[in-house]
């Protein structure tokens, strides 16, 4: 098993699948990093060399901002939206859908699960 990033990536898959495992490496990136050492689309993780994982890593630790402290980014933007009391601060803030999505149905994800309003019945026509 494979550690990069902070990450155990899975040994058996292709390359450019398993860097996806590191948050904030999508299939661009995780392409875009095997293009600049040179690796084979096909290969797969055990197949590669310590130094082959070695020059992964060091790529992704000086190119790319990942794991922690990409997720730290996303928490203050998130934060600081909040903070401001901006319109998507306030939708955060009170568990809504951030970006125009409808509410009177669906939005189940954000809202969490639907709670029965009691003495409420259901009008029938």
């Amino acid at each position: 098993m494979a550690r990069i990033a902070g990450v155990n990536i899975p040994t058996n898959k292709r390359v450019t699948i398993s860097l996806r495992y590191i948050f904030g490496i999508g299939p661009t990136k995780a392409q875009e990093i095997c293009g600049k050492l040179g690796i084979a689309a096909d290969r797969r993780v055990n197949q590669l060399s310590d130094d082959e994982v070695l020059k992964i890593r060091e790529i992704i630790d000086r190119d790319y901002r990942v794991e922690g402290d990409l997720r730290r980014e996303v928490a203050m933007n998130i934060k600081r939206l909040m903070d401001l009391g901006c319109y998507r601060g306030l939708r955060h803030r009170r568990g809504l859908p951030v970006r125009g999505q409808r509410t009177h149905t669906n939005a189940r994800t954000r809202k969490g699960k639907a709670v029965a309003i009691a003495g409420k019945k259901k009008v029938t026509k």
